[in-house]
């Protein structure tokens, strides 16, 4: 259930502003009027909530719920029940992330645990380091000299942005995130306990035991990245660990040092990325999967979860399997 203490009720819009605003065909025009304050499951809706149903959702529980309004496909309009209006979307998960986006708009990003703007005076910041206006560093964090901070960042409690680290404007940065050798772009979300810009593990085996190489170069995390908690990305070795525009990394994640992932790319949960991979656009890499190092995946291929790539993965290809190959249609 939506717990308000957490994630407040919006103030109300009408099912026709909602359809609108959606993408979605109203049903009944002629409940324009119902308003709508929040989004719910089926089962746990009750007037006043949008939901919508799954592609494996049984009619029965359709037929069954109390929400104001659900967002369907035409073909299960019919088990939408009486005094509820169904909001025909062709792509009905799309369409309900919108409506949820709009009634909750909160969270969408997350919010500092303090919850207080500005520096707090428990909060070690070097006097060479830069911040712009209404920038929130919160208690127990540490800016690193040199370290530049855009207009509207947050810095949660007990993180660290280390000397010469620029972070661009109206990024949040979790709690206890660390961030270092790296450049952050625009509009950037990192989770709490996100680490960025760490060295790993790299070199080679000698007789007398491993052969660490220095790590010199960078992480560049472009605009409208999200990171999630916990997940680490390395600087490179030599060239930069690049993670693309617009591309959203879940949590738990590992990406290598030198890894280029592309824009608009989606990485899930426990997925492992080894050095020196190159990820093209729009490509999604699916949960627990593992990418063996200097391999190349193209532009919009697909890599299904618990899948453990060895070989390259050509542009538009759907892969699964161990070791990864074409997916059988």
């Amino acid at each position: 259930m939506v717990d308000s203490r957490f994630f407040p009720r919006h103030s109300g819009v009408s099912i026709s502003e909602l359809a609108d605003a959606i993408g979605a065909r109203q049903s009944e025009p002629a409940s324009n009027s119902t308003i709508i304050s929040g989004a719910a499951s089926l089962s746990t809706a009750s007037v006043g909530d949008v939901s919508a149903i799954g592609s494996d959702t049984h009619p029965d529980l359709l037929s069954a719920t109390r929400a104001s309004a659900v967002i369907c496909p035409d073909r299960f309009r019919v088990h939408v029940p009486s005094g509820c209006s169904a909001l025909i979307a062709d792509d009905v998960p799309a369409a309900f992330a919108l409506a949820a986006a709009l009634l909750y708009p909160d969270a969408l990003r997350p919010v500092p645990p303090m919850g207080v703007k500005g520096i707090s005076p428990e909060a070690a910041i070097d006097p060479q380091a830069h911040l712009e206006q209404e920038v929130t560093v919160e208690a127990g964090s540490v800016i690193g000299a040199d370290a530049r901070l855009g207009a509207g960042t947050i810095v949660g409690s007990g993180s660290v942005v280390g000397p010469g680290c620029c972070v661009g404007k109206n990024c949040y940065i979790g709690s206890g995130v660390s961030v270092q050798n790296a450049l952050i772009g625009n509009g950037v979300i990192l989770h709490c306990g996100a680490r960025i810009g760490h060295g790993g593990l790299s070199g080679g085996q000698s007789g007398s035991g491993g052969n660490s190489i220095v790590q010199i170069g960078r992480v560049i995390v472009q605009d409208n990245v999200e990171i999630g908690a916990n997940t680490t990305v390395e600087r490179g070795t030599l060239d930069d660990t690049v993670v693309g525009e617009g591309t959203r990394i879940d949590s738990l994640v590992r990406i290598g040092q030198n890894v280029r992932v592309g824009r608009l790319c989606t990485i899930v949960g426990q997925a492992g990325i080894s050095g020196n991979v190159s990820i093209g656009d729009r490509v999604v890499i699916g949960g627990n999967t593992g990418v063996g190092s200097h391999l190349n995946i193209g532009d919009e291929a697909m890599i299904a979860s618990m899948s453990t790539v060895a070989g390259d993965v050509p542009a538009g290809a759907r892969w699964s399997g161990n070791p990864a190959g074409p997916a059988r249609a």
